[in-house]
């Protein structure tokens, strides 16, 4: 059963089947967003989904970062992520053109941020999840 389908800007039409969403500075006690924690968070968004789904092909969808106009902290501008970190399994109908479409699919991991707690959808997803190179990144199995 799949969560919802996400039309790729390249036309092709991928199925989430698997979502673990968290809050991005969830458990942050002291300090405040900057370069260094985000990319402490970013780099620990990969090692999760690389750990936790190690039988599929895993991307990470590079963050926006944004630069709020605040007083710069002992460790720098304040740079904020989007308020959501995702890791989301996709399937999609096989890459290689030789497979049988029938006996064969194509997965993909993906981590990415983004702003809100909605389940990404059709074309409203987020643009750099749509953009996505699925030939490039995903992996055909055998069903």
């Amino acid at each position: 059963m799949s969560l919802s389908h996400v039309l790729l800007s390249s036309g092709r039409s991928i199925e989430l089947t698997e979502l673990r969403m968290s809050s991005t500075y969830g458990g942050m006690l002291e300090g405040y967003p900057c370069k260094r924690i985000n990319d402490m968070k970013v780099s620990g968004l990969k090692r999760q989904g690389e750990r936790d789904f190690p039988s599929a092909p895993f991307h990470l969808v590079p963050p926006s970062r944004e630069y709020p106009d605040q007083t710069a902290g002992a460790f720098g501008p304040v740079e904020v992520l989007p308020s959501v970190a995702c890791i989301g399994v996709f399937r999609s109908t096989a890459v290689a053109p030789q497979v049988d479409p029938v006996l064969h699919r194509s997965v993909l991991t993906v981590a990415w941020f983004q702003p809100g707690r909605d389940v990404p959808s059709g074309e409203d997803a987020d643009l750099a999840l749509r953009g996505v190179r699925w030939e490039e990144l995903a992996q055909d199995y055998e069903l």
